[in-house]
Parts: structure tokens; sequence; C-alpha cells
């Protein structure tokens, strides 16, 4: 007879948000959106009804945290990619990958997000804001790269991240795996610019 004593580990209230936002986005992608209510995601957490509550007073507040962690992880993750890589093919190659990496591993999630319009609106206002610092980041490495004048750039920049939009949409449906997306990408991308530049 096993007379081990379990001691509970108390988690920083850090670790313990996590830990609901983990739960809340395993019972999305499980159960979908509808599914999911505070009192269900309790459960799936093994936790109290009311230390959800105290993370998130209700589940706007619990979706805008869930999308502001899932655009924060990409975000960082990029960064990380960008800095990192040697010349701009290597920055596209790093930053598209990725992208459909986020794309592959979260999509059911995304994709269920999406699908409820109060997340959606969240979702996009987001994104609008990370979509408006990557586009000013590739705007000046095209520049810098290409010689293009200001509104080309823009233009180029904006068309060629559509590329990448229908590549991870790809990916997240299991049509193409992440090591040939990015391939295409990199080669749609930097072929383009290479034209425009000559």
């Amino acid at each position: 007879m096993d007379l081990t004593v379990r001691r509970r580990t108390r988690l920083t209230p850090q670790a313990r948000r996590g830990l609901i936002l983990d739960a809340a986005a395993k019972t999305i992608v499980a159960e979908g959106l509808g599914a999911m209510t505070m009192e269900g995601l309790a459960r799936n957490a093994g936790i109290s009804k009311g230390l959800v509550y105290a993370y998130f007073p209700n589940r706007d507040a619990l979706l805008r945290a869930m999308i502001e962690r899932e655009q924060a992880a990409l975000r960082s993750r990029g960064m990380d990619r960008a800095l990192a890589a040697q010349g701009f093919a290597d920055l596209i190659g790093q930053t598209t990958r990725v992208y459909l990496e986020h794309c592959r591993d979260r999509g059911a999630l995304i994709a269920a997000l999406m699908a409820d319009a109060g997340a959606s609106r969240l979702m996009e206002a987001e994104s609008l804001a990370e979509r408006d610092a990557t586009v000013r980041y590739f705007v000046r490495a095209v520049r810098r790269e290409y010689g293009q004048d200001l509104k080309t750039a823009i233009a180029v920049v904006d068309m060629l991240m559509a590329v990448t939009g229908r590549a991870g949409a790809q990916v997240a449906a299991g049509d193409i795996d992440v090591a040939a997306a990015e391939a295409l990408v990199v080669r749609l991308i930097t072929g383009a610019l290479g034209a425009l530049a000559r």
C-alpha cells in the first residue's frame, strides 16, 4: 500500500493564469468556442469556478487574454528570428517559418476564435496593430535591400504578406508542410522583389 503524501505545489499567479488559458485553448479546440463556459473551464482545469473568475471576470476578458497571448508569442518568436537572420532571404525564411509553424500548431484554435463574431473582432483589432508594425519593419528591409521608393515598398509588402497568409492557411489545413510552404514563399517574395529591382 502506497502511503506517500502528495504535496500541492503553489503556483505563481502568472503560472495559474497560464494554466487557465491553456485549459481554455484545449477546451475550445476539442469542443468549440460555443461549448466553452467558465464553469466547464474550471472543471477542465481542475480548479474552482471562483478561481477562474478571480483571473478573468468574464468570457470576453478570457478570450482577450488568450488572443493577446497568441499574438505576443508569435511576435516574440518572429522578432527573435528576424534579429538572427543573415540577409534578406534568410529574414523572409525565418519569419515565414515562425508564422507557418504558428499556423500549423495553433491553427485550430485560431480558426475556432475567428468563427466567433466577438472573438473575431477582438482578434482583428489586435492583428491590425501587429500587422502595421510588421509592414513598417519589412518596408524598411525592402527599401534597404532593393532600393524601392516608399510608396512601391508599401504596396509590395502589403501584397506579399497576402502570399504568406495564404501559405499559412494551406499549412493549417494540412495541404502543404511548413518546409515546402516556406521555400515557396521565399522564392515568390525574393523573385518578385528581384524582378522589380531590375
